[in-house]
């Protein structure tokens, strides 16, 4: 294809090798050539971002993916160079983001701020018209955005690896690691047709326990008989006349449990996220003492982040498997129980279909929304 007469051009907003191999990747399935731009850290940290060729009038993809050592450099170079293809007059520019960063940073916690829709309107801001990206940690993250949003899904490729790569997968059986994360194993569970576990009960709070960190009423009713509220002052606001406020029940995990029989089985744990991997070993080993002869993870975004390597290595599990929607070589190399699935093929067909306006409703066939 002619890269001048195709009217679209692809560029990497990354200098490192990770996004460059997967931005090379992307534009040999669609065979164009890879934009010519230069993107680099100056001798005081500043971003800097050179395009080497005329974007006039031109549809513009962008690859960035976001290494978990450096996120925060990795959205800068984003949107500089968003805003460098902006003001050199590009008509569309289109963000392929395989992981989007601060996902997890979408919910209201005490009086933090909801960080994922602040990134939203920077990227709107920066001159972004689109993003494709993948396995959102919450799909309502679609609603921060003021312009088109595609979550494609990665679980096409991870039932086609338990398929092929799993010997007697038919032996297994699809786990969610909390009772948060059921809809998408059973999601997994129902298309291979195999049967579902859960752990309850776990140590950690959840991510919705934290969601809402107002503490107020307090948990215990003051057991001096004051009849109002306390001021600053020291002074008693009345409560309205015939109103008591319930006692408000702190929450206590119940013993860990293992819904579902998982003895004599391969387990597969299925999740979006793999970051710090302390609940998925303490999973692993609950499984273990059930009786699952082996332990696989399945998750999108391999972040891999502090001593996940080590920790999964010395762990119970077996194997890990993360698509390369994040950069995670160095985790490889230290970790061989990792190994990675390659999602830039349906990449690639969602930049040629949003290209040629074609529909996108192929790439989600028999995907529920759950999933």
């Amino acid at each position: 294809m002619n890269v001048a007469k195709s009217g679209y051009r692809v560029f990497s907003a990354n200098s490192s090798v990770a996004c460059t191999e997967l931005a090379k990747k992307i534009t040999e399935r669609l065979g164009v050539e890879l934009g010519k731009s230069v993107v680099f850290q100056e001798s005081n940290s500043e971003t800097r971002v050179d395009v080497k060729e005329s974007v006039r009038g031109q549809t513009i993809f962008i690859i960035q993916t976001i290494p978990s050592r450096d996120v925060n450099t990795a959205i800068m170079e984003l949107l500089v160079m968003a805003y460098a293809l902006k003001t050199s007059c590009a008509k569309n520019i289109i963000g392929v983001i395989p992981y989007f960063p601060y996902s997890k940073q979408c919910k209201m916690r005490k009086r933090g701020s909801i960080v994922c829709k602040l990134l939203a309107s920077m990227l709107a801001k920066a001159g972004l018209t689109h993003i494709i990206t993948m396995d959102l940690h919450q799909k309502e993250i679609q609603g921060f955005f003021s312009f088109p949003v595609d979550n494609l899904r990665a679980s096409p490729f991870l039932i086609q690896y338990i398929q092929e790569e799993i010997p007697d997968y038919r032996n297994a059986i699809i786990v969610a690691k909390s009772p948060a994360a059921a809809k998408r194993a059973q999601s997994y569970a129902e298309r291979l047709r195999l049967g579902l576990a859960v752990i309850h009960g776990e140590a950690q709070c959840s991510e919705s326990d934290m969601a809402d960190g107002r503490h107020s009423p307090p948990c215990v009713r003051n057991a001096t008989g004051h009849t109002g509220l306390e001021l600053p002052s020291g002074k008693q606001q009345a409560p309205f006349p015939g109103i008591e406020l319930p006692i408000m029940m702190a929450k206590e995990k119940p013993p860990i449990t293992v819904v579902g029989d998982v003895g004599g089985r391969i387990a597969i744990i299925v999740d979006d996220i793999i970051d710090d991997v302390g609940d998925f070993v303490a999973a692993a080993e609950i499984l273990k003492e059930r009786g699952a002869y082996k332990i696989y993870i399945m998750a999108t975004h391999g972040l891999l982040s502090a001593d996940a390597p080590h920790l999964i290595e010395e762990s119970a599990i077996d194997e890990v498997v993360v698509t390369n929607t994040v950069p995670h070589e160095v985790q490889k190399l230290q970790c061989p129980k990792i190994k990675t699935v390659d999602v830039s093929m349906i990449l690639a067909e969602a930049i040629r279909r949003i290209h040629n306006g074609e529909s996108m409703a192929y790439l989600f066939r028999n995907i529920t929304v759950d999933d």
